[in-house]
């Protein structure tokens, strides 16, 4: 058996390395208990290195070890969306290193995400996330040398935007798309027209934020658009929806094969919004729909905006029981004229 390569210890089952090199420490796990390839692996970093100290080569890094940093270090309230994004794009540029990766890199995922029927200000988001990590590898993050991950950082352009005017559902419509959906998305967009809230606020909603003998749901401020908590009040069809909800996970309200639902606007509603003929109606159109109810059914404008967790003076989570009752009284409204 050949002896090992001084810098190399074994500890817990696996090789480490431990070795100085041109003023330099090398102080990291190889990941394997395997004597070559351990000793494989120090070849490389001792080169690696000495290309860098020597040659000024700076260190290559792909884009998933730069996606799995960022999801590792950012703390934002959309960072399952963002990790949604990084996720879609993986098979596409995860394997380039951070130098390879431009508009012309991006083309195939942006025509998959076309070719999947979404939008281009969808695909805009996952464009932005990526350009994000990209300026993070550039302007902030830093080697063991102090070089940047990324040397320049391309231009990420945006994609023209689609806006569309909001497309509320009407009950017919809502009927058809109901209809078409699974089970688990039928009770989120139910809940949706019911309630107005954000996608995101609505994938995580969790049991802890219920205030069951209140009848409604409150949401931290680190969850929600505007960053104050927001207490949205439950009527008999959102109430009945989170009942039947009960028991099927001890942390999610909705979840999908045990899993939370990360997002609705996936391949099942894109499916059933084409079989139901409305590819019109986007996710924030359920939202779009709770507010234009309201206000046909004679909801003030000031309890609408309470009750779409638009900013306010008047919101709090502590609303007084007169308050409360009054918001109880405008949502139930919704169920009584058979909305649903």
């Amino acid at each position: 058996m050949s002896k090992k390569s001084p810098g190399l210890t074994k500890r817990n089952d696996l090789w480490h390395i431990n070795k100085v090199i041109k003023g330099k420490r090398i102080y990291e796990s190889t990941g394997t208990g395997d004597l070559e390839e351990a000793e494989r692996y120090l070849a490389m970093r001792v080169n690696e290195l000495r290309g860098q100290l020597i040659y000024g080569e700076r260190k290559t890094y792909t884009f998933i070890e730069a996606a799995t940093k960022y999801l590792k270090e950012e703390d934002k309230k959309s960072l399952g969306c963002d990790a949604v994004s990084l996720t879609a794009v993986m098979p596409f540029i995860g394997e380039l290193v951070l130098e390879q990766i431009h508009m012309g890199t991006l083309q195939k995922f942006i025509a998959a995400r076309k070719q999947a029927g979404l939008k281009n200000n969808t695909i805009n988001r996952d464009l932005a996330v990526i350009r994000r990590v990209l300026t993070l590898a550039s302007r902030l993050w830093r080697d063991e040398l102090g070089n940047s991950w990324l040397g320049e950082q391309p231009l990420i352009q945006m994609l023209k935007s689609d806006n569309r005017k909001p497309y509320p559902l009407s009950e017919e419509e809502q009927g058809r798309l109901l209809g078409e959906l699974p089970e688990h998305l039928q009770a989120m967009v139910l809940f949706a027209v019911h309630t107005g809230l954000r996608e995101t606020e609505l994938t995580r909603l969790r049991w802890d934020e219920e205030k069951q003998s209140l009848g409604v749901f409150v949401l931290p401020g680190d969850r929600v658009k505007n960053g104050e908590d927001r207490v949205v009040p439950l009527n008999s069809v959102a109430k009945a929806i989170i009942d039947a909800q009960r028991g099927k996970h001890d942390e999610y309200v909705f979840t999908f094969k045990g899993e939370p639902v990360l997002r609705i606007n996936g391949h099942a509603w894109r499916k059933a919004r084409k079989r139901a003929n409305l590819s019109q109606c986007r996710v924030h159109d359920l939202r779009h729909t709770f507010g234009r109810r309201l206000k046909s059914v004679g909801v003030s404008f000031e309890n609408r905006q309470d009750l779409l967790g638009h900013k306010s003076s008047r919101i709090t989570d502590h609303y007084c029981k007169a308050e409360l009752d009054e918001l109880m009284n405008a949502v139930e409204k919704l169920s009584r004229v058979n909305l649903a």
